[in-house]
Protein backbone atom coordinates (compact mmCIF):
# COMPACT_ATOMS: atom_id res chain seq x y z
CA UNK A 1 0.00 0.00 0.00
CA UNK A 2 1.30 3.42 -1.21
CA UNK A 3 2.14 6.06 1.65
CA UNK A 4 -0.58 8.43 0.08
CA UNK A 5 -3.14 5.98 0.11
CA UNK A 6 -2.69 5.01 3.87
CA UNK A 7 -2.67 8.41 4.77
CA UNK A 8 -6.08 9.38 2.55
CA UNK A 9 -7.46 6.05 4.52
CA UNK A 10 -6.55 7.45 7.73
CA UNK A 11 -8.52 10.98 7.30
CA UNK A 12 -11.07 9.56 5.90
CA UNK A 13 -11.69 7.24 9.50
CA UNK A 14 -10.82 10.37 11.35
CA UNK A 15 -13.27 11.83 9.08
CA UNK A 16 -16.07 9.33 8.90
CA UNK A 17 -15.38 9.45 13.09
CA UNK A 18 -16.50 12.95 13.33
CA UNK A 19 -19.32 12.59 11.67
CA UNK A 20 -20.29 9.89 13.51
CA UNK A 21 -19.90 11.77 16.90
CA UNK A 22 -22.33 14.38 15.15
CA UNK A 23 -24.74 12.04 14.03
CA UNK A 24 -25.11 10.67 17.63
CA UNK A 25 -25.42 14.14 18.89
CA UNK A 26 -28.43 14.77 16.25
CA UNK A 27 -29.83 10.91 17.35
CA UNK A 28 -29.95 12.12 21.17
CA UNK A 29 -31.14 15.61 20.63
CA UNK A 30 -33.34 15.11 17.19
CA UNK A 31 -36.59 17.70 18.20
CA UNK A 32 -38.59 15.20 15.93
CA UNK A 33 -39.12 10.84 16.21
CA UNK A 34 -38.29 12.34 12.09
CA UNK A 35 -35.14 13.42 12.53
CA UNK A 36 -33.65 10.28 14.82
CA UNK A 37 -34.59 8.20 12.07
CA UNK A 38 -32.49 9.82 9.47
CA UNK A 39 -29.76 10.37 11.73
CA UNK A 40 -30.17 6.28 12.54
CA UNK A 41 -30.33 5.80 8.97
CA UNK A 42 -27.25 8.01 7.89
CA UNK A 43 -25.16 6.32 10.90
CA UNK A 44 -25.53 2.67 9.79
CA UNK A 45 -24.53 4.12 6.34
CA UNK A 46 -21.25 5.70 8.13
CA UNK A 47 -20.67 2.47 9.77
CA UNK A 48 -21.07 0.93 6.40
CA UNK A 49 -18.22 3.05 4.74
CA UNK A 50 -16.12 2.45 7.71
CA UNK A 51 -16.34 -1.07 7.23
CA UNK A 52 -15.17 -0.51 3.35
CA UNK A 53 -12.49 1.53 4.61
CA UNK A 54 -11.24 -1.32 7.19
CA UNK A 55 -11.29 -3.59 4.40
CA UNK A 56 -9.43 -1.84 1.72
CA UNK A 57 -7.10 -0.75 5.13
CA UNK A 58 -6.30 -4.37 5.96
CA UNK A 59 -6.87 -6.29 2.43
CA UNK A 60 -9.83 -8.50 4.28
CA UNK A 61 -12.86 -9.56 2.74
CA UNK A 62 -14.63 -9.83 5.75
CA UNK A 63 -14.70 -6.46 6.57
CA UNK A 64 -16.84 -5.73 2.82
CA UNK A 65 -18.85 -8.92 4.20
CA UNK A 66 -19.89 -7.08 7.18
CA UNK A 67 -20.65 -3.70 5.51
CA UNK A 68 -23.40 -5.94 2.90
CA UNK A 69 -25.09 -7.12 6.32
CA UNK A 70 -25.21 -3.57 7.89
CA UNK A 71 -26.42 -2.30 4.43
CA UNK A 72 -28.90 -5.07 4.77
CA UNK A 73 -30.17 -4.74 8.19
CA UNK A 74 -29.79 -0.79 7.90
CA UNK A 75 -32.36 -0.58 4.87
CA UNK A 76 -34.77 -3.21 7.00
CA UNK A 77 -34.22 -1.24 10.41
CA UNK A 78 -35.18 1.92 8.05
CA UNK A 79 -38.51 1.09 6.31
CA UNK A 80 -39.70 -0.50 9.58
CA UNK A 81 -39.16 2.47 11.36
CA UNK A 82 -40.68 4.67 8.96
CA UNK A 83 -43.57 2.37 8.29
CA UNK A 84 -44.12 2.65 12.35
CA UNK A 85 -44.00 6.63 12.02
CA UNK A 86 -46.38 6.80 9.09
CA UNK A 87 -48.45 4.14 10.46
CA UNK A 88 -48.08 3.47 14.30
CA UNK A 89 -47.84 -0.50 13.45
CA UNK A 90 -44.83 -2.73 11.28
CA UNK A 91 -47.23 -5.77 10.86
CA UNK A 92 -50.42 -5.61 9.28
Amino acid sequence: MSDFLATALLISLGLLALAMLLTLARLFKGPSAQDRVLALDYLYLLGMLTMLLLGIRYRSSTYFEAALLIALFGFVASFALARFLLRGEVIE
